[in-house]
């Protein structure tokens, strides 16, 4: 199924899908109600709100129209078949529906006197023909091709007293058996070129016609040729106009769709920006990787075992100011140490709020001031004098 698709229509719906992935809610939507069917069809669930997905977003699915926007132009219609060119139709001729005539045996293959016999025939066939006998011409052109059928000359021959009694299909079926025989017959392609022509059949006369010429110039398919080529060059340019505005209209499809594809994507990446502000890659809140590698540092899992050092961490997670009561603990402030080395300052994920200081979470760094209004210190030898 993908080998049909476009390239264009793959992106368009992977940039909605990653949208979709991004904004779940936006399946309660009606326009993509088909991709909650496909999803509950395998067994998956989809969120039951949409009131969460951005409203930029949302209307990019809205079935109803914005008023914003123009209504879309109707498309033009489009421009008629050959048949509703103005063309002139003098000459054209009701086709005849007679019955195919003999063409003979094409696998036959006559003897000698078969052959001559043939050959008597076609000469009587002539004289028929110059004396305007024309069904006697005929009838004896068809004994002929029953004897040796395949002689193409006859068969162009018998075609062109089709056309003069006016059964161009007829001469059309004699001259293509006589171009199975000899492709190259000028003969045969001005003769079926005039059929076509009586038939109306404008584009198919000039192509015979055109062969006709090159093969053979005669000056009577050359007049034929002529006859036509107004007819011809309505239809050509016709159907150049036409091929133009379809691929005019083509090309306005192809533009629409990417234009659509771009807004998918940049919805989409607005959404994952907002998205990796609050959480990094695995879809936590930031600095969370490094807690959870923090918590699993084996030293860190011993540290905790210690219900000193659990209940010191579950003090300082109620009140941070109580901090100050382990400053002279080292099992506690090494522990606090290592926080510190391992968040650089930059906060615990989750924290402990209100703990003055710079260390993750709110602990202070080691050697810092945990309180605005530190104790004085005590007074020494110097104060008191002594020596």
């Amino acid at each position: 199924m993908a080998d049909s698709m476009s390239q264009e229509n793959l992106n368009l719906l992977k940039s909605v899908l990653t949208l979709i992935t991004s904004n779940p809610g936006l399946l309660q939507l009606p326009n993509l109600a088909f991709i909650k069917s496909f999803i509950e069809h395998f067994g998956g669930k989809v969120p039951e709100d949409a009131s969460e997905v951005p409203p930029n977003v949302k209307n990019q699915f809205d079935s109803k129209p914005k008023e914003s926007e123009p209504e879309p132009e109707p498309e033009p219609e489009e421009e008629s078949e050959e048949s509703d060119v103005e063309l002139d139709m003098t000459g054209v001729i009701t086709p005849d529906n007679d019955s195919p005539q003999e063409m003979g045996d094409p696998n036959f293959n006559p003897n000698d006197d078969q052959i001559a016999e043939a050959h008597n025939k076609r000469s009587e066939a002539v004289s028929a023909f110059m004396e305007k006998d024309y069904e006697k011409a005929l009838k004896l052109y068809t004994e002929a091709i029953k004897l040796n059928p395949q002689t193409p000359l006859m068969y162009t021959k018998r075609g062109q007293i089709y056309l003069l009694v006016g059964k161009p299909n007829a001469c059309i079926r004699d001259c293509e058996r006589a171009l199975e025989l000899n492709p190259d017959s000028a003969a045969a392609h001005k003769f079926r070129g005039r059929a076509f022509q009586l038939l109306g059949k404008w584009e198919e006369a000039a192509t015979d016609l055109r062969l006709a010429c090159r093969f053979d110039f005669d000056e009577q398919a050359d007049e034929w040729l002529r006859e036509i080529t107004p007819n011809v060059k309505k239809i050509e340019e016709h159907k150049r106009k036409k091929e133009r505005k379809m691929q005019e209209k083509l090309e306005k499809e192809r533009q629409e769709r990417l234009k659509n594809a771009r807004k998918a994507q940049e919805a989409a990446r607005q959404s994952n920006n907002t998205q990796s502000s609050n959480t990094d890659s695995s879809g936590a809140p930031p600095n969370m990787g490094n807690f959870f590698q923090f918590l699993n540092d084996p030293e860190v899992m011993q540290a905790f075992q210690d219900p000193e050092v659990a209940e010191a961490f579950k003090d300082i997670s109620s009140n941070p100011s109580k901090i100050l009561k382990y400053q002279n603990n080292p099992k506690i402030m090494a522990l606090i140490n290592k926080v510190a080395s391992q968040f650089g300052g930059s906060g615990m994920p989750g924290g402990f709020p209100g703990m003055p200081g710079g260390m993750p979470g709110g602990f202070p760094f080691a050697g810092a001031n945990p309180s605005p209004n530190p104790p004085k210190p005590g007074p020494t030898d110097d104060d008191v004098g002594l020596d």
